[in-house]
């Protein structure tokens, strides 16, 4: 018997588990997932935009648009640098991060400070952002690769039926 052809490569399945991990976002509006991941393959951290620890996400505001204070922007913690902060302290040199996302400017500095050397993406919708355009700025200075991920698959389909397993 052959072994199986249609297995999920390297980079789909670490971008799989950060699509997956942004499933446990609270946002109504976006929901992003990170994987960190070392150079053996083996996962690192996990992490996923939302409140900091102790904050309830029921007291806080998930608006986008409004006063600043009355917005989910000042509070909300993004994908990438909840996976950093999740490591607890491991170290992250040599690293690459998943993310569905392009990395905004502040995560950015948190990937280069973290000593993360590579940033696999799917998208880059906001590229013309002048956020955006500064993380690129950023990890070009620092040495950062970037690679837009472009999966052979369009989905991935998980199945939580016992039964199925």
């Amino acid at each position: 018997m052959a072994k199986r052809q249609d297995y999920l490569s390297w980079d789909e399945y670490f971008m799989g588990i950060a699509v997956l991990s942004s499933y446990r976002s609270k946002d109504p509006s976006t929901q992003v997932g990170a994987c960190i991941v070392n150079q053996n393959n083996r996962i690192m951290s996990m992490g996923y935009n939302g409140f900091p620890a102790g904050c309830d996400d029921d007291e806080f505001p998930w608006e986008r648009e409004g006063d600043t204070y009355d917005t989910k922007y000042p509070y909300v913690c993004h994908a990438e640098l909840n996976a950093i902060l999740n490591n607890r302290g491991a170290n992250l040199e040599g690293c690459r991060i998943y993310v569905a996302l392009f990395p905004c400017n502040e995560c950015a500095k948190a990937i280069i400070q973290s000593g993360i050397k590579e940033v696999v993406y799917l998208s880059n919708k906001y590229e013309t952002t002048p956020t955006v355009r500064a993380s690129r700025r950023m990890f070009e200075a620092a040495g950062v690769k970037l690679t837009q991920l472009t999966p052979k698959r369009e989905s991935i389909t998980l199945s939580l039926d016992p039964s199925k397993v």
